[in-house]
């Protein structure tokens, strides 16, 4: 295996701190070419399908492939903007107001990058601008609260990939989970409450998690107890019991079980019920994206009302709002100052 090349170390140059900001990924156009290489490297992640891997790579290639494209092409069309993909342009507003808030504390020689896992801008190209800005110490900081072998790992596998190409590898600090911090709580519980002050509050709120096969968890991931720490730190925040503020999990892929409850189950079966008004927030996403403006906004939302629900409304995701600005910058600089969040 072969380095990288890079210019001569220069000793004189001042080092500099970097932060790679990441998140899942999304596809450069909302087109069916586009989607279908999206998902081919989503979806051929080991860490995403834990499947042998011959058997999954017939059922990718010869199936899911040539169906989910055009399928996920039209979903995404709906969700596009003028600026592109609501996860892209969310993350780099993010990505611009967090450089401001740590240089103001830190001085100009800290550097932010957004990455995708999956997509574009890569991971590589992340690490490779802050290289390019001498950056010696680098944060990398999942937009994913509670840790997944999924999602934070499959990050920290892609970072290792890239940096074991470099002659020279910085020092390295990974934040594998927020879960519980206490100004991420905060920032979840004053967005509630924003939004119950303008349009009052209705019988019951739905905390809605991205959801991992139950096989998963059974073999050890901690995410759906992560999920579980979050929503009980989110009613105490907002004084609600479990009854009125439940957890459930969204976007199940595949035939095998899932960790539940399922959010489409629980909302037909409240609306059959007779539960009037809900509202759904998704405290896993840290932008907003297809599974929160589609199929939770839309998706999820005709199933309650059909089922015989009235009002149905979808709590937006932290995305560069200033508490969730703030928030993750005390992680860094607790994490640059060497001390935990």
């Amino acid at each position: 295996m072969g380095f990288s090349t890079k210019q001569k170390f220069d000793h004189e140059q001042p080092a500099s701190v970097g932060v790679l900001l990441s998140n899942l990924g999304t596809p450069d156009a909302p087109t069916k070419t586009a989607l279908r290489a999206y998902l081919k490297e989503f979806l051929w992640d080991p860490r995403v399908v834990e499947q042998p891997r011959w058997l999954w790579w017939l059922a990718l290639n010869l199936v899911i492939l040539n169906i989910r494209p055009a399928r996920s092409a039209a979903s995404y069309q709906k969700v596009w903007g003028d600026d592109g993909s609501p996860l892209l342009a969310i993350g780099r507003r993010q990505c611009e107001k967090l450089q401001q808030r740590l240089r103001t504390s830190l001085g100009d020689g800290v550097h932010v990058e957004l990455a995708m896992r999956y997509g574009n801008p890569s991971i590589k190209a992340g690490l490779e601008a802050l290289r390019e800005k001498n950056c010696s110490t680098i944060i990398v900081l999942p937009l994913y609260p509670q840790y997944s072998a999924t999602t934070t790992a499959s990050t920290f596998d892609a970072v290792a990939d890239v940096l074991k190409t470099w002659r020279r590898v910085p020092e390295l600090h990974l934040i594998d989970t927020y879960h519980k911090h206490p100004a991420y709580i905060e920032a979840l519980a004053g967005s509630v409450r924003s939004y119950w002050a303008e349009h009052g509050e209705p019988e019951r709120l739905l905390m809605s998690f991205h959801g991992i096969p139950e096989r998963y968890f059974k073999a050890g991931d901690p995410y759906p107890c992560l999920c579980r720490k979050t929503a009980s730190l989110l009613r105490q925040a907002l004084n609600l019991d479990e009854e009125r503020a439940p957890i459930a999990f969204q976007s199940r892929f595949g035939r095998e079980p899932w960790v539940q409850p399922y959010a489409d189950a629980t909302l037909k079966a409240w609306g059959e019920a007779g539960v009037q008004s809900v509202d759904v927030i998704c405290p896993g996403f840290a932008a907003d994206c297809l599974e929160t403006l589609e199929e939770i906004g839309v998706e999820n939302r005709d199933y309650f009302l059909s089922a015989g629900g009235k009002q149905y409304r979808y709590i937006p995701a932290l995305n560069d709002h200033d508490a969730h600005i703030d928030a993750l910058t005390q992680m860094i600089l607790a994490r640059i100052v060497h001390e935990s969040p």
